[in-house]
């Protein structure tokens, strides 16, 4: 289990740096296209190169963790990538973090032992082929529900115009992208499970295909939150969403369960919680401490974060600063968004 859990955290770690140096590597590189002098570009970036080559590795790892563990393990320790990708922009990047910024990452470690420790193998003999197309059937119909309540919103909006954050296409966008990554997730693992039941080999390439395109609108969904709203509030709502879809479609599909030793079971759950509670204060602490008295403030503010605002008199403050972390997490796969923008 915890080989299971080493694999996932160094999966994580690969895909959220990865995209993060594609991203910066994208800043002085055109809007990528088949031209082959665009591709040339792509290709003799190292930083791009750098970035793209550990986003696959990152991937590779994943599935081999899905591979070998229960998606109730391994979907929730993939939320962490959060505070991964944060420590790696605090000391890559030079993004200065908050007190409650180092809690949130605290947790989200503490979260991972918990969830290794509790976290236990678990032996498919069958797969509950019953249960699937109720698992779609559920889906579609709440996407469907989603989508109308998105639509009725939109034209009230309009009719009313409306003005300010749009925090219903920020939380349904969010968690329709969520979701959709959770049940990707599920559906790697549906491969491999399968595959060592006895089905034809074919069915792991397959079900990694339909993973892949399931993520791919997954990115569609995160995309428009990310344009239309607060990266704050989407980025909450997408990695709660895929967690706590991961764990549910697991279960109906894969028929995962809570571990029986009571102690196993409090450790997992545990875990589960202090990795979303960590993920949600990751991404609202600017928001979080904004609102809370001066001095516990002042407290909350590192001494990195003082040290910068003294080298740069003439930058933002550290309140200022917090969200550009949240912005680089959140906005993974727009890797192309700045130079479109630029051109």
């Amino acid at each position: 289990m915890w080989e299971s859990v080493a694999l996932t955290l160094a999966g994580t770690a690969g895909n959220n740096i990865g995209k993060v140096l594609q991203k910066k590597g994208t800043l002085i590189l055109p809007p990528l296209s088949l031209k082959l002098k665009v591709v040339k570009a792509y290709a003799s970036n190292q930083l791009w190169i750098s970035g793209f080559l550990m986003d696959m590795c990152g991937a590779a790892l994943m599935l081999t963790a899905l591979s070998q563990a229960p998606v109730s393990v391994v979907q929730p320790i993939a939320g962490c990538g959060l505070a991964i990708l944060c420590v790696f922009s605090h000391f890559y990047l030079k993004e200065v973090m908050n007190g409650l910024d180092w809690i949130a990452i605290t947790l989200a470690g503490l979260g991972t032992i918990g969830v290794g420790v509790g976290g236990e193998e678990q032996k498919v003999d069958q797969i509950p082929l019953l249960n699937i197309p109720w698992l779609v059937l559920s889906i579609v119909i709440l996407f469907v529900l989603l989508n109308t309540w998105l639509h009725m919103y939109k034209k009230q909006r309009r009719e009313q115009e409306l003005t300010g954050p749009e925090v219903i296409e920020e939380i349904i966008y969010g968690l329709e992208s969520g979701i959709l990554f959770g049940i990707s997730s599920v559906i790697s693992k549906m491969g491999f499970v399968m595959s060592e039941m006895g089905f034809p080999k074919i069915v792991v390439p397959a079900a990694i295909s339909c993973s892949v395109c399931c993520s791919a609108v997954g990115f569609v969904y995160q995309t428009r939150g990310l344009k239309h709203g607060r990266a704050i509030v989407v980025s909450t709502c997408t990695s709660v969403a895929s967690i706590v879809s991961g764990v549910v479609a697991g279960m109906i599909a894969l028929d995962e369960h809570l571990p029986k030793a009571p102690t196993a079971r409090f450790f997992l759950l545990l875990g589960w919680f202090f990795i979303i509670t960590g993920v949600i204060l990751l991404v609202s602490s600017a928001r979080l401490i904004a609102r809370l008295p001066r001095p516990v403030q002042k407290f909350l503010k590192s001494n990195i974060e003082r040290t910068h605002s003294i080298r740069r008199p003439g930058s933002a403050r550290g309140k200022d600063a917090i969200p550009t972390t949240t912005i680089h997490t959140s906005s993974l796969h727009l890797l192309t968004s700045p130079t479109k923008e630029k051109a």
